[in-house]
């Protein structure tokens, strides 16, 4: 089969390697699209490295249809749609059992520790495999693994957003667009900050109902005070820059919150005595945890969340490098690959 291998050398090259194998209790899946994902490129381009050695087909973020189950696969079946979760769960360490699997302490992850879907076949545990109903297009459920169901959720569980808050949220990206979207599927009123005039455009669409480009004004967290009467009820910062994150932090309300979805290395500067004196929460938020899946996909094959118009860029597999192209121009909101 064809795959998209990295190799040690950063190297990302389209090879011929065997079909996988499956054993007990994991089925084989033919993919249909995997998402395009920040995350691959920081292994490609920015020396981050992948738990387990080069080489390692990439790709996360896949949906697609059973082609062979394992021995004692009792829950899933042959030809049948389903969508993979970014991050497979160990359901035995305290954090799974305490209901918070999404920072299990022996989690993995497709095209990480194990070969991804960036191929044409992936293997996976059948434990973890997720029904895709007819009314969701296969191809676009991909972007469900991990552009969707990390700001879920962030806005659902650690955000906490509820029907008449006011949320900002920091970046506009294909994580980002859509913690706009499920804040507003929230009930929520939700200001969108970005410095890329087209990607405040693609947040008005998805239902930011204020808009500001960060690089026009001198103070972005004084722009947010104005328009909301003293600061945001919740910041969500998806960028991953200490700026940012300080940005946020200064933009919400006595009381308010900050739910942080970027990731990064630096530190970051925060008046302490703000925390207390004004009883701010600081919340940082992981991936998304098994349960919430079906509550995700059923909003989304009730068309409460769009994700055809979310997929921009489609790509055969061995025009990968264009899909990270468009990506680091800014031109994509999500692509996908099509194996």
């Amino acid at each position: 089969m064809k795959a998209a291998v990295l190799h040690e050398d950063g190297t990302l090259r389209i090879e011929d390697i065997p079909v996988p194998k499956i054993g007990p209790g994991q089925v084989l899946v033919k993919v249909a699209a995997c998402g395009v994902c920040h995350t691959d490129l920081h292994y490609i381009e920015h020396g981050v490295p992948t738990f387990k050695k080069p080489p390692i087909v990439l790709g996360h973020e896949a949906s697609g249809i059973i082609e062979e189950v394992g021995d004692g696969v009792t829950n899933v079946r042959s030809g049948q749609r389903v969508l993979i979760p970014a991050v497979l769960t160990c359901g035995k360490c305290e954090a799974c059992r305490l209901g918070r699997e999404n920072i299990c302490s022996d989690m993995t992850m497709l095209g990480n520790h194990f070969n991804g879907a960036y191929a044409e076949y992936v293997a996976v545990p059948a434990k973890d495999i997720l029904d895709l109903p007819e009314s969701i297009p296969l191809e676009e459920a991909s972007i469900i693994a991990d552009a969707v169901s990390t700001p879920y959720h962030a806005v659902k569980n650690r955000a906490r957003v509820r029907a008449g808050d006011t949320v900002v949220v920091f970046g506009c990206g294909g994580v980002g667009i859509n913690a706009v979207q499920l804040s507003k599927a929230s009930g929520a009123s939700v200001i969108a900050v970005d410095i890329s005039d087209k990607k405040l455009e693609w947040a008005r669409e998805f239902g930011a109902s204020h808009t500001i480009n960060a690089s026009k004004v001198d103070r972005i967290d004084k722009e947010i005070k104005k328009l909301t009467g003293g600061g945001a009820d919740i910041a969500i910062e998806v960028i991953g820059n200490p700026k940012t994150i300080e940005a946020a932090f200064d933009s919400v309300r006595v009381g308010g919150r900050l739910c942080v979805v970027g990731y990064t290395h630096e530190k970051i500067s925060i008046v302490a005595g703000k925390i207390m004196f004004k009883e701010l929460e600081i919340v940082g938020s992981l991936g998304c945890r098994p349960v919430d899946y079906i509550p995700l996909i059923r909003m989304v094959a009730e068309n409460k969340i769009n994700i055809k118009r979310l997929v921009t860029h489609r790509f055969d597999l061995s025009d990968i490098e264009k899909a990270f192209d468009a990506m680091k121009e800014g031109i994509s909101l999500r692509s996908i690959v099509i194996p």
